[in-house]
């Protein structure tokens, strides 16, 4: 109807024949005739008939009408008579859903998803309003990170390939299988409360409107990584191009793991030492060959049958890629501010240079089956993803952190096999003269991420000598590292929707509740590898060379230089292995009224039952009564780390100023909650910065000054939001809107630095913070400025914040001991994670949709969001912050023949090869690199087939 809503059982026949239906309930209809030109009537009681006049039907052809809407009738009822036009842009569709919804939403639709280009989700998702990605695949809205976005999957929750992650990686969904993308940018209480930028819903399609088939191929071109005789890389497993480990990479042991010592003191477990030993892959080096280019490969297929009393629709879709990257030059860097106020330049610790290479391998398969009746709806999606990573890297470090000057020569290897798979079971039924309508949900998830064998070799020497060393020290042992995550996840929703009157105007009562579980397992192993050999060549692989293997000549007791060992550092007690779950039960009430023509007011209360538990071992401070800290070992077995029931009020007020404008008032309050990693014991360190992630329990005490940093206790943060919107509507999908939004946050939790490690960082609580913005949004065609820019399109959007955190006095005080000379410290910073702006802006060029013969379709997309705090300073450690990253990026697609089923398209990621940079900034210093990789320039050409 007017409003955007479904009317189920309205009256559909073609006029002058016996041919007639009735509208499921989704509002669509199916009506099979001879081919011919007729006039189609629709009617529902209570609302004007419209005739679609000139509906033309060919023989074994389909004919699709969208957007047809019935207007409410007042006192006569009238007749409105259109022409039919067949279906070319669902924007009108969602640009109706984006005025008429109740609450403050953007979004994209399929069609426009294929005018882009855009081969996957994410590249799409910037064309947004106030929504940006990072790393080509995670969407953060107005400027906010992953903690406060959130990703759901046809009104589902469901974790992504990183379960630590709010967001789903968005570039596992091929544009050709999605019905639109909705961001929700202001709260409702059938939403769930954990987020504050916003909630992307991916609407997978259900019922396509007729039979379709595509097969796509696409290969990637980078000329400063590919087919580059330098890339780096290692022997990995003969399945690595499937993205999964064929189990050459298996650990050698996790139980009955004798040491040497023991051995030494009882030598009948030499032979179980021996054989672990033997069972280590002996390759830890990596080495150089031709780099390949990105390839990639989709097949969907989709139709519907059509029955008297059902439909049934079903998908499939299938895809697989290939991309390799190599970062020459790259650089990794450890500052710290000097301990002489004076002294403005900073101090380095570490550098860390060198070529890395990445081969990144994703397989996802979908497929979804649906049985709709006059009534009911009922739908199952299956989604599995498979997604193998392999990293190799030569490095040169120099360190100074101990002293003495070291330079070491590093080679790391490292994979990453991640996997999930997910069913999604809905249903949805109407019943009580379509007044009452019942929803459900369920959705099961496994998901996984194993790290097998990850491997770390640093030779060593003196900065003027040519001489080798392996020791741990400045060097560290040789580390192979095995990581294992494994997660369970069950989320189930239902809504009831009851509709009435209200003074004579629609009205809407909905209720409902959901119920999510999560558990988590995860351990980390590491073995150390310690050399003991007279002599170093330089080569990694020497070290485990069967010649070389304890002890050399038979004799364990023999000592000395006795050749190479291992000890387990996991064994007997593994304290980065831990258990986690959450409980969530949820229940809401809501209710949306009309006390004029003109007011619409939704409001609502949502309230969450929220349980954490953890089991595992970490480490506990306290302070005795004369001031000495004092560090024990904490254990928790199935404890509650969070326990709370919140109530998460919403108000969303509509104020229709004319038919195609209104303005917009929301109100909401929301919650963001700390992560299995975040609120845990584990200490992750990655092999190839060296970097270490610090579980948000653990306590940051400096002993020596007796400076309590944060003590271990991370809670949730409480967030207050209040968003403005005006909004005007114009023909064609195109609008205008401005909005303006403001959030304070109670207790936020942001990336800290910590204090007694050089590069190890921690998840903490901070102090309060706000945030100020504003939105603008134009899309619109070209031609009111001549109408040789009729098939132009112009679409940007501007996103402007103002953040700002009280720091709590720990860190404050920390700032003002570590100030540097006549620097001024102020109570207040910027947010971490949070950029101050975001640009997009696109050109778009169509052909007119009347022509026969060819379909050319023109992008250029340009995206920016401002320098961002990445990672909180303190004591003499400096702020990092991550730098604009300018990308702009071309698509084409050309479609050839009269049914234009052949399409070839030419896109050019990074036109201005811009590069992914964060750096450490201090007061009147030059800023330092913290990390830096060049992503270049890359062409990619794709050729699309349409089968049917």
């Amino acid at each position: 109807d007017e409003t955007g809503e479904t009317i189920p059982g309205a009256n559909v026949y073609f006029e002058g024949t016996t041919v007639g239906s009735m509208s499921d309930l989704d509002g669509k209809f199916y009506l099979t005739t001879a081919p011919g030109t007729y006039n189609l009537k629709l009617s529902f009681i209570s609302y004007e008939t419209i005739t679609v006049s000139e509906v033309k039907v060919k023989a074994a052809e389909t004919v699709t009408l969208d957007n047809l809407r019935l207007k409410s009738a007042n006192t006569t009822l009238n007749e409105v008579v259109i022409t039919a036009k067949q279906v070319r842009n669902t924007e009108a569709a969602l640009t109706t859903l984006k005025r008429k919804s109740s609450s403050l939403l953007d979004g994209i639709s399929a069609t426009t998803l294929k005018k882009t280009g855009d081969g996957d989700a994410a590249a799409s998702m910037k064309r947004i309003s106030g929504v940006s990605v990072s790393n080509g695949k995670y969407v953060y809205i107005r400027g906010l990170g992953d903690r406060y976005t959130k990703t759901i999957l046809n009104g589902m929750e469901i974790p992504g390939l990183d379960p630590d992650r709010n967001t789903i990686q968005m570039d596992i969904f091929p544009t050709n299988i999605l019905n639109s993308i909705v961001v929700y940018k202001s709260f409702r209480a059938d939403l769930p409360a954990d987020f504050t930028g916003g909630i992307v819903n991916i609407e997978l399609k259900d019922f396509p409107e007729k039979r379709k088939s595509n097969i796509s191929i696409s290969g990637g071109y980078n000329p400063y990584m590919h087919f580059d005789k330098d890339f780096v890389t290692y022997k990995g497993s003969t399945t690595d191009w499937l993205g999964f480990d064929n189990g050459s990479r298996e650990i050698p042991a996790v139980s009955n793991i004798p040491s040497r010592t023991d051995i030494l003191i009882d030598n009948s477990n030499l032979g179980r030492y021996t054989e672990i030993l033997n069972k280590f892959n002996p390759n830890i080096a990596a080495y150089k060959r031709n780099s390949r280019m990105d390839a990639s490969f989709a097949f969907d297929y989709g139709n519907q049958k059509v029955k008297d009393k059902y439909s049934i629709g079903y998908n499939f879709s299938l895809s697989y890629k290939n991309t390799t990257n190599f970062y020459k030059g790259a650089e990794y860097g450890i500052y710290r501010k000097p301990s002489n106020s004076a002294i403005y330049k900073l101090e380095r610790l570490s550098l860390k240079t060198g070529d890395i290479g990445v081969n990144n391998v994703l397989l996802s398969g979908l497929a979804g089956l649906a049985l709709k009746t006059q009534n009911s709806k009922y739908r199952i999606n299956f989604l599995h993803l498979q997604n193998g990573e392999s990293t190799a890297s030569i490095l040169d470090q120099i360190r100074n952190d101990v002293g003495t000057t070291y330079k070491a020569y590093i080679h790391n290897l490292e994979y990453e096999q991640r996997r999930l798979t997910n069913i999604i079971i809905d249903g949805k039924s109407v019943f009580g003269d379509s007044n009452w309508e019942l929803a459900w949900k369920i959705s099961p998830t496994l998901s996984s991420i194993y790290s097998p064998d990850n491997r770390t070799t640093r030779y060593t020497s003196e900065l003027d000598e040519d001489n080798y060393i392996i020791h741990g020290g400045a060097g560290d042992y040789p580390k192979r590292i095995w990581r294992d995550l494994k997660e369970y996840n069950i989320s189930g929703v239902t809504h009831a929707t009851r509709k009435f009157q209200y003074k004579g105007r629609p009205a809407k009562l909905k209720f409902g509740g959901a119920y999510t579980y999560k558990e988590r397992d995860f351990v980390i192993r590491q073995f150390q590898i310690i050399p003991e050999l007279d002599e170093y060549n330089g080569d990694p692989n020497e070290i485990l060379a069967e010649e070389n293997l304890w002890p050399i000549n038979g004799d364990p007791s023999s000592g000395g230089n006795n050749g190479t060992r291992y000890t387990a550092d996991f064994m007997p007690d593994n304290r980065n292995q831990f258990n986690a779950n959450i409980a969530n039960m949820a229940g809401y009430v809501s209710t949306e009224i009309k006390p004029t023509d003109m007011l619409t007011i939704i409001t609502g209360i949502r309230t969450e039952k929220y349980i954490q538990r953890y089991t595992g071992q970490g480490e506990g401070t306290t302070i005795s009564d004369n001031g000495e800290i004092e560090t024990q070992v904490v254990s928790l077995n199935n404890d509650e780390v969070i326990n709370n029931l919140k109530f998460f009020p919403t108000i969303n007020i509509i104020y229709k100023l004319t038919e195609n404008q209104n303005l917009r008032f929301s109100y909401a309050k929301t919650i963001a909650r700390p992560s299995f990693k975040e609120m845990s014991y584990a200490q992750i360190n990655d092999p190839l910065t060296g970097n270490e992630f610090n579980g948000g329990m653990y306590p940051d005490v400096d002993k020596v000054s007796k400076t309590v940093y944060w003590d271990g206790n991370l809670v949730s943060t409480d967030i207050q939001n209040i968003d403005l919107r005006w909004e005007k509507f114009f023909k064609k999908s195109d609008m205008l809107s401005v909005s303006a939004f403001y959030k304070s946050f109670k207790n936020p939790i942001e990336l800290f630095q910590y204090t007694i490690a050089a590069n190890s960082f921690q998840p903490r609580n901070v102090g309060n913070g706000t945030i100020l913005g504003l939105e603008f949004e134009l899309r619109h065609k070209l031609g009111f400025v001549s109408s040789f820019l009729e098939d132009f399109r112009f679409t940007s959007n501007f996103s402007y914040t103002k953040s700002q955190i009280k720091m709590n006095e720990i860190e404050y005080q920390s700032r003002i001991k570590n100030a540097r000379d006549a620097e001024k410290i102020e109570k207040y910073r910027n947010m971490a994670g949070m950029s101050p702006y975001i640009i997009n802006a696109g050109l778009q060029y169509k052909t007119n949709p009347e022509s026969k013969i060819e379909d050319l379709q023109l992008g250029l997309y340009y995206n920016v969001q401002g320098k961002s705090l990445q990672i909180v300073g303190i004591a003499d450690k400096p702020d990092i912050y991550t730098k604009p990253f300018h990308s702009l990026n071309f698509n084409s697609g050309y479609s050839f023949g009269k049914e234009k089923k052949l399409t070839v398209g030419l896109k050019v990621s990074n036109i201005l090869d811009s590069k992914k940079e964060s750096v450490y900034e201090s007061f009147e210093a030059q800023n330092q690199f913290f990390s830096k990789r060049n992503q270049r320039r890359t062409y990619t050409v794709k050729i699309n087939f349409k089968l049917f």
